[in-house]
């Protein structure tokens, strides 16, 4: 494909139907049944009631859905099951991760499994250079047709420059950012705004992003990915869609009525970012089993405690008809 300088290169369609934020981004937890092995007719029940619910998309087998737990035959089936739950109805962005050849592996059988998409998680243990990284997520972005949304977190930080020549490089879209540093993500926003012609999208991809989001919007920054969708998607919509129309009061009520108490509650526990949300699906009716080591299960005195966190927000629902 010939480039001129400058340019920037997508995936067109699935850029276009992430680009209208019409909800929130759905990380689904991965099902185990009691034996712990992964149960794919929960995982899409899970599926189908978050897209009809009102997901704008489904991340599938990312850090929600215990990725490093996966065996690359599992992460195949549910990539494969959440495709075929969503139905077409919205895009399923699938994750890939570990060392090079790894992430390279995951890419390919996400898209053998129907996936519209990536999202390229760090790499493994390593502390690489912005040279290296660059190659490394340019040889994910080769690997396959399928369009590449960036993460940026822990290990994997990008000076605005390197964000520059992601940006340039052919089947990558975006960046997703759980770093939460603003005055580096408005230097990287400048920096492509000025060098690259075309869309870039970007996303919060903080814990609990709402809590955020704000912050993030004030950067133009609309999409983020929602956790608390997983188990209190009339919650995440309402806040999303009072984000959108500027009902300040809604957004205040929900932040300090119930976001608020949850984060408070999840730094409570390492891991708590995936085991909490996986309790809070099973407090509302889905048995999607527990989380695999090495993370572990919240206490029993926190489990209570969430479940007096989702009551109190879906009463402020009601407070805010």
């Amino acid at each position: 494909m010939n480039m001129e300088p400058g340019e920037l290169v997508t995936s067109a369609p699935l850029a276009a139907r992430l680009d209208i934020p019409s909800g929130p981004l759905f990380f689904p937890v991965t099902a185990y049944g009691p034996d712990g092995s992964v149960d794919l007719d929960t995982y899409r029940a899970h599926v189908r009631r978050g897209v009809e619910a009102g997901a704008a998309a489904v991340f599938a087998c990312c850090g929600t859905g215990e990725f490093h737990a996966l065996t690359p035959e599992e992460f195949e089936r549910c990539v494969r099951a959440a495709v075929e739950a969503a139905e077409g109805r919205v895009p399923v962005v699938a994750g890939a991760g570990y060392g090079t050849a790894l992430a390279v592996r995951y890419a390919r059988l996400a898209e053998a499994a129907g996936a519209d998409g990536l999202l390229a998680m760090p790499p493994y243990l390593v502390v690489a250079g912005q040279e290296g990284l660059l190659r490394h997520y340019r040889e994910i972005a080769a690997a396959t047709l399928l369009p590449v949304v960036v993460y940026q977190r822990d290990n994997a930080v990008f000076t605005p420059e390197t964000v520059v020549e992601l940006a340039r490089t052919d089947g990558i879209i975006g960046l997703k950012d759980g770093l939460g540093d603003l005055d580096l993500m408005q230097r990287i926003v400048s920096a492509v705004r000025s060098e690259v012609t075309g869309d870039f999208l970007y996303f919060n991809g903080l814990p609990t992003a709402e809590q955020t989001q704000l912050a993030y919007r004030a950067l133009g920054v609309t999409l983020y990915s929602s956790a608390v969708f997983c188990f209190a998607p009339e919650i995440a919509l309402a806040f999303h869609q009072a984000l959108r129309v500027g009902d300040d009061s809604v957004v205040e009520k929900l932040l300090d009525g119930f976001y608020r108490p949850f984060v408070e509650l999840r730094a409570q526990g390492r891991g708590y970012a995936v085991a909490l949300v996986k309790a809070g699906v099973r407090l509302r009716g889905l048995d999607v089993g527990e989380v695999r080591p090495p993370l572990h299960e919240p206490t029993e005195d926190h489990v209570k405690q969430l479940a007096e966190v989702i009551e109190r927000g879906y009463a402020l629902l009601e407070e805010a008809k």
